[in-house]
């Protein structure tokens, strides 16, 4: 019997490169991109099973970075990222979190972001890229892509704690950090405006707390949005859901059910 060739998955799955890149070195922005896939990917356990084949990255010189939504019947996962000229710390990062976005299964054309729960994921995946990011700044400054680059993960380093540190702050002046559960109940109609808002920045470093505490958790990202509605469906009903499709793919739930006892949902 002839050997069978594996499926590819969002590790190993081609990346190709899209867009204008400007006066970039060959193949630079392929090796950072390929670079913190590894750094987001590696260690994890990938379980949903609708995982892209391809990868497109596709720079932009202007607009916000996105999944795009194209609805041509392939199997490719498109990322659009908008950059300056090697502008390696930002393209990382804007890359982890639409990264972290495929990861959770929002990719294909149906997939588009709805309230009330969309600040949940945009959460989850900000936190995935600011864990991908300190992992990539580690393994830059040990084996940097570019010969005699190694400080220049110091610099990833910063750029990721300039994030943290502004995100902290607004954790603390809006109360999550003393009582998340008073903290959504008084704020709810504010946290559940879709997209990264100020609620989800805050959030989002809870959730890497608990991505460095407990690293398998994150393998709960992939069986994101399984059901119908996906995150346009109210919070306990979502983590109910989120709960049962990690069971069915025997991922660990740690995640829902930390979410589900933090913001006391019933």
């Amino acid at each position: 019997m002839a050997p069978t060739t594996p499926s590819p998955s969002l590790l190993t799955a081609p990346i190709e490169l899209a867009g204008d890149w400007g006066h970039m070195l060959p193949r630079a922005a392929d090796q950072v991109i390929e670079r913190m896939r590894h750094a987001c990917l590696d260690g994890v356990r990938l379980v949903s099973d609708r995982q892209p084949t391809r990868l497109r990255v596709d720079e932009h010189p202007s607009g916000s970075p996105a999944v795009w939504l194209h609805a041509d019947g392939t199997s490719m996962a498109w990322i659009i990222v908008d950059i300056g000229e090697r502008d390696w710390s930002k393209l990382a990062y804007q890359f982890g979190h639409e990264l972290g976005h495929v990861t959770a299964n929002s990719w294909q054309a149906d997939a588009k972001p709805a309230p009330p729960c969309q600040w949940l994921e945009e959460a989850m995946v900000e936190a995935f890229s600011l864990r991908g990011l300190g992992r990539l700044a580690k393994d830059w400054k040990r084996n940097p892509p570019f010969a005699g680059d190694n400080a220049f993960g110091d610099a990833i380093a910063d750029y990721r704690q300039n994030i943290i540190r502004g995100y902290t702050k607004l954790a603390d002046s809006q109360g999550l950090t003393g009582d998340a559960a008073a903290w959504f109940a008084d704020n709810r109609s504010e946290i559940e405006i879709p997209g990264l808002n100020p609620f989800a920045q805050a959030m989002s470093v809870t959730i890497l707390a608990e991505y460095d505490r407990a690293p398998d958790c994150v393998e709960a990202l992939g069986a994101l949005n399984r059901w119908p509605g996906r995150t346009g469906i109210p919070i306990a009903e979502y983590l109910k859901r989120w709960e049962g499709s990690c069971v069915e793919l025997q991922a660990s739930p740690r995640l829902p059910v930390h979410l589900r006892e933090l913001l006391r949902i019933v």
